[in-house]
């Protein structure tokens, strides 16, 4: 059951980096790097290794062509975090402390050679927000979620200008995440006006439902803050 909920998890979030990244105009399809590799991507963390791994070896290349590829690093380091999850649903510890701790470090160090590229920021973002939702309290899920959030909040800074033309879907998952992000942290303040935004903007959609729930429970459970592809149940 662990294991089905994680793939889920994982998948949905999926949904929303591809969704998120084919409305970014900073450059052709075919020149963008996550046009490569986030079939092979998606594919595998939905649970087809040979997948995963295609993907993987797309990035290594690109890493050898150019150690400094952000892309190419950020979804390396999110295949590694994902398979240290696996390796942790095995009862592995060791093996998952170790490549979950090497996926960050290579999705840090992406964000670090390209902090205004939302497909760099995007991806680590999308990974660590929806990865901490089962997450047990722990000095690590907070610095992870603060990561997270400042993933998409550079990302809704970056693409302000622009942001009223994406789809339901992208900005409410953006904005959404925002959101939630806060909610987690404690921040009630910052949550309520985020959640008051999504309101007010997407009314009539899955996002304004959610957002009513909390305004007017102050709670969500985690099935309501995972992505709302049409894919996923209770939508």
């Amino acid at each position: 059951m662990k294991r089905r909920r994680l793939t889920m998890v994982v998948a949905a979030l999926l949904t929303f980096i591809v969704a998120f990244l084919a409305t970014l105009k900073s450059a052709p399809a075919q020149e963008r790097f996550d046009s490569k590799v986030r079939t092979d991507f998606f594919t595998g963390f939905a649970g087809n290794t040979a997948a995963l791994d295609r993907g993987m070896e797309a990035c290594e290349k690109a890493l050898a062509a150019d150690g400094a590829n952000a892309e190419a690093l950020v979804w390396h380091g999110s295949g590694l975090y994902f398979r240290g999850g696996q390796a942790y649903q095995r009862g592995d510890e060791q093996t998952g402390q170790e490549l979950v701790m090497k996926g960050l470090a290579e999705m840090d160090r992406a964000v670090d050679l390209a902090p205004s590229n939302v497909g760099v920021r995007v991806p680590r973002g999308a990974i660590l927000l929806q990865s901490t939702l089962y997450m047990p309290e722990n000095p690590f899920r907070r610095p992870l979620l603060e990561k997270g959030l400042s993933d998409y909040q550079k990302t809704l800074e970056v693409q302000a200008s622009q942001f009223d033309k994406l789809g339901t879907h992208p900005r409410g998952e953006l904005l959404f995440g925002i959101a939630d992000a806060h909610r987690r942290l404690g921040d009630e303040a910052a949550a309520q006006k985020m959640f008051e935004r999504i309101s007010a903007e997407l009314p009539g959609s899955t996002y304004q439902k959610r957002a009513d729930i909390w305004l007017t429970t102050k709670h969500l459970t985690p099935e309501q803050v995972t992505c709302a592809g049409c894919h996923t149940p209770g939508k």
